[in-house]
């Protein structure tokens, strides 16, 4: 399978990276520092260097043109950015019905069935699959501190809603750098009881994995260990 995949140096992008090269797909990849991909990895593919966070849509469609799947690892990081999920995704999308690309998978996070959005001004409370912990502490103190960053993954996924592409959205809960086990948890539209963390590895691993499941196209899917 032809893949693009964005954001390919960071945490969950390296790991699709890996994966994806080792699975046999050809894959094209989306960054802003291709001195950061690894030596052994970059020499078995083709790179597309891009500031997400101001693409042009067009300087994208290279990239994407010909592919049959964008997998996207693009994500607000502290501090800096601010916006760069939302903006580089509309410059994805822009790039993919320029160039016929109707499949697109991307990472988002937990929280965010719980953030207003423009088209989701009044979503629910609570996420029906969060435990008494979540729903009473952590989730309102996780978003009060990353509330701009879950702003931006709203937005994102706004656009994808909206969007009309064969998209998929995986929430992952705390991100670790745990190995690849493959014994994840799923669930669609919701998160996951006691699910409190995942390995990068593991949300990669799911990722690809979509790839093969159309009943995943427009839809959401939680996950955890």
């Amino acid at each position: 399978m032809k893949l693009t995949i964005v954001a390919a140096t960071g945490g969950i992008g390296h790991q699709l990276l890996r994966q994806a090269i080792a699975a046999g797909h050809d894959v094209t990849t989306i960054v802003r520092n291709p001195d950061k991909l690894p030596r052994e990895l970059a020499t078995q593919v083709r790179t597309v260097t891009a500031n997400l966070a101001t693409a042009d849509p067009a300087a994208l469609e290279p990239a994407i043109a010909g592919t049959d799947a964008v997998l996207s690892g693009l994500g607000p990081r502290p501090g800096k950015d601010p916006g760069v999920a939302s903006r580089g995704t509309h410059a994805i999308m822009a790039a993919m019905r320029a160039t016929g690309v109707r499949r697109i998978v991307v990472v988002s996070a937990a929280p965010i069935g719980t953030v207003p959005s423009p088209g989701y001004p009044t979503p629910p409370k609570h996420d029906p699959g969060d435990g008494f912990l979540m729903r009473h502490l952590l989730s309102s103190l996780t978003k009060a501190a990353l509330r701009k960053r879950y702003a931006d993954l709203a937005l994102t996924e706004h656009l994808l809603a909206d969007s009309g592409l064969d998209w998929t959205v995986v929430r992952p809960p705390r991100l670790t750098q745990g190995p690849l086990t493959g014994t994840y948890r799923t669930a669609y539209g919701r998160n996951l009881r006691r699910g409190l963390s995942v390995s990068r590895a593991d949300v990669a691993h799911l990722m690809l994995r979509v790839l093969d499941q159309p009943e995943t196209i427009k839809q959401v899917i939680g996950i955890a260990n």
